[in-house]
């Protein structure tokens, strides 16, 4: 397909349907009827008249109130949708338990080991398995699953199924691109304005330079490569394409695309990987399933390992640029200035630095007005205002008046300016190939003593490119990319695993990883009471933001921030606490009027990550302090701003109805916040936890005992690899930190530049 018109991508274009004949997750009928019993236990079918809903202003006009009520977890495809998610989607060794404790709740014995008495029955044979027990013994027995502390397992596959069964129910769309949930909760897909169609024929923004391998053969490929000037030749002993260039870079997020133009621009032959495919405006939706299964990391869908973090990371092109929430923040002068001294990386206090950035603004068209804001930041700024708190504007790269709830799925409206259509537009007009659905599999070093090359930077090794292969099986060939310079931009999540799978051992790379964890509160705003216009899912997602002082131990003049969220309906539903299918249905029906703030603290506590989504984390006795009062004074904003009822993710659905509440029972609340070690700790109560900002796990060090790079972004063992992405960012930077790391790549490219021109 390569330099033909653009052929558009289906997988945006719809929902996920597929017939029966086409899933492929392996489970038995009997592990499935298990699967369907637990996915009815969490989205039960429920008789209207027997709900306790909070008004009738709340009821819609139409007949979707009742369906949404009388739809069930159970209803096809749900079931078997879960079953695909959990067999791509997960780890290995959850899918085996997910597999396991199916098998056994559809035998008696292992019903009664995992369920107690809830399934005793009598009548012969007195026990019943899971599918066969009344679906209010089901949810019991969930909700005993959720706080397990002997079996923490179980707990896991809880909150597992929980996550794809909601996700799925809520997501799931028809031919029309509707769920059959969305008029109930008040939900409807964006209507934002779209760019003018492009005629047939006429070039995307990327065209010039980009070869997309998800529907090629070897023959059109090799082609492809050759019609974009590349010299490559055939290795049939290998059977590998060679091809030589310049520069190499692994992703095309914020460090890579920044690398990308800057290295083109300086004249050299760049050759971009990109495991992800290429979108435009044109190809956005904005529909959830589709959307993050095209455009996140696992789907959206990535844990660390003890399930208690949930990840977001982009995974297209553009990378996290393409799919983040707009907000542009300059890195603080307090972290440059701890960078500098503590960590001895002159660099962040020079002039180049302090450059970069104003030259990174204005590539990204960064603007710091917003003529009209959300129903969310609303809330934030109201609730600040009214308790006597700053509120921050946010400055975006887009224009003033953009008003895109969705850019979390890809902007529609072409207004927000990531990578896809700034820096690798300038670099495929300077001469770069950018190749997608193409993953890197490992670097090519060799000892440099092999090449009796003895020169005084004390690296044993020289990289000399990269083995990648396409994710497309029609395409049998592996490339092999020779170049003068190397450089990993696939991320925190990627680029330590890339560098342990090539035999590198500096005991930096993959520790030192910060997640930024964020704790979410949510308050309910009835419409007609409330002076506050629009829906959560509408509006500019992060145009405000307000900075908690800090508790006293914190490396932060401030202990969290608190921004907005963009939540679709299966995204919501996946993260807010179950007690049981009522309550959960009732609480969706409030979805559209439901404001979630966040807490984001800049964390002192850290993980390592060795292989590709092996993620471990802990946070520090700090950052929970800071979390918790984050959380405790997004709580309260929520309640100055006018809501009738606040909670937070706690597991047991903790809440308070604010009418008519005193400032002692406030205060009592407030005392019950607080942030425990996860899911899979002994307590209680936990709550799930979020990330979309991943840093460090590569961190820039001033010596090889303190880094896995130097401060030129260069391998302290593999002369010629370079790292530009998040991954060197010494610490956490407390903020969305877009343009820290497009700053970052900015000064380590022009350094690799000039290394190329000198030939040092």
């Amino acid at each position: 397909m390569a330099d033909t018109a653009h052929q558009g991508h289906p997988l945006l274009r719809g929902g996920r349907t597929r017939d029966k004949e086409g899933y492929t997750h392996g489970f038995s009928a009997a592990q499935m009827r298990s699967l369907a019993a637990m996915c009815e236990a969490f989205i039960p079918s429920l008789p209207l008249e027997k709900t306790n809903l909070c008004g009738k202003e709340e009821l819609p006009a139409d007949k979707s109130l009742e369906a949404f009520f009388l739809a069930s977890g159970s209803d096809a495809p749900v079931p078997d949708e879960v079953a695909e998610l959990a067999a791509k989607r997960g780890q290995k060794e959850v899918l085996f338990l997910v597999k396991l404790v199916m098998w056994l709740l559809a035998t008696r014995l292992g019903t009664l080991v995992l369920c107690g008495s809830l399934c005793l029955s009598g009548r012969f044979p007195f026990i019943n398995k899971f599918p066969d027990m009344a679906v209010a013994k089901r949810e019991e027995a969930l909700r005993r699953w959720s706080r397990e502390k002997t079996f923490v397992h179980v707990r896991t596959i809880f909150l597992f199924v929980k996550v794809l069964s909601f996700f799925v129910f809520y997501s799931t769309t028809n031919e029309e691109s509707e769920n059959r949930a969305w008029s109930a909760i008040g939900y409807r897909k964006p209507s934002e304005e779209k760019p003018p169609l492009r005629s047939e024929g006429d070039e995307r923004p990327l065209d010039k330079g980009i070869i997309e391998t998800k529907d090629m053969t070897d023959s059109s490929f090799l082609q492809s490569l050759r019609v974009k000037g590349l010299a490559v030749t055939e290795n049939h002993q290998e059977n590998s394409y060679h091809i030589k260039c310049d520069v190499v870079v692994v992703g095309s997020g914020c460090g890579g695309g920044v690398a990308a133009a800057v290295l083109a621009r300086s004249g050299h032959k760049v050759v971009v990987i990109e495991k992800g495919n290429y979108f435009t405006a044109e190809d956005y939706t904005a529909l959830e399933a589709p959307s993050m299964d095209q455009l996140y990391e696992s789907g959206g869908i990535l844990s660390s390992s003890d399930g208690k973090m949930m990840i977001l990371a982009g995974a297209t092109a553009g990378g996290g640029s393409a799919v983040n929430w707009s907000a542009c923040i300059r890195t603080p002068d307090f972290i440059l200035k701890e960078w500098a001294t503590e960590h001895h990386l002159s660099l962040f206090q020079t002039p180049e630095y302090a450059s970069a950035v104003d030259t990174v603004w204005e590539k990204l068209g960064v603007t710091e007005n917003c003529t009209r804001e959300g129903f969310q930041n609303q809330v934030l700024r109201k609730g600040c205002e009214n308790l006597g708190l700053e509120a921050i504007t946010v400055p975006r790269n887009s224009s003033e008046s953009h008003f895109c709830g969705s850019c979390c799925y890809g902007c529609r409206a072409g207004d927000k300016r990531g990578t896809d259509t700034t820096w690798l537009v300038d670099s495929v007009n300077s001469g770069a190939v950018i190749i997608t659905s193409c993953k890197a599999e490992r670097f090519v070093l060799e000892e440099k003593n092999k090449q009796g090359n003895d020169d005084n930077n004390n690296r044993k090794k020289k990289c000399l490119g990269l083995i990648a292969r396409s994710s497309n099986k029609s395409i049998t060939k592996r490339l092999r990319i020779e170049a003068k310079a190397t450089i990993s931009a696939c991320g925190s999540l990627l680029t330590p695993p890339l560098m342990i799978a090539s035999g590198l051992k500096n005991p930096n790379i993959g520790k030192n990883l910060h997640l930024h964890p964020v704790a979410f509160a949510w308050g309910y705003f009835p419409e007609p009471t409330s002076a506050l216009k629009g829906k959560n899912f509408e509006g500019g997602i992060i145009t405000s933001l307000h900075k908690v002082e800090t508790s006293g131990n914190s490396n932060s003049p401030y202990g969290s921030i608190i921004e907005t969220p963009a939540l679709g309906p299966a995204s919501f539903a996946s993260l807010f606490p179950w007690v049981s299918g009522q309550a959960m249905k009732e609480a969706m029906l409030r979805y559209s009027r439901t404001a979630h703030l966040f807490a984001l603290v800049r964390d002192q506590g850290s993980g390592r990550i060795e292989s590709e989504g092996r993620i471990n984390y802990r946070m520090s006795p700090a950052d929970k302090e800071n979390l918790k009062e984050g959380l405790r004074r997004a709580l309260r904003i929520l309640v100055a701003a006018g809501a009738v009822e606040v909670g937070t993710h706690r597991s047991d659905g903790q809440r308070l109805k604010c009418r008519g509440v005193s400032e002692e029972d406030l205060e009592e609340f407030l005392d019950g916040v607080a942030i425990a070690s996860g899911p899979l700790s002994k307590s209680d109560m936990w709550s799930l936890y979020c990330s979309a900002h991943q840093m460090g796990s590569c961190r820039m060090g001033a010596s090889e005992e303190a880094g896995g790079v130097d401060e030129r972004g260069e391998s302290w063992e593999a002369e010629g690899l370079f790292v530009c992405d998040a991954s060197v960012l010494p610490t956490a930077v407390g903020i969305n930190p877009m343009i820290t790391i497009q700053a970052t790549a900015y000064c380590l490219s022009n350094g690799i530049a000039d290394r190329l021109k000198t030939g040092d």
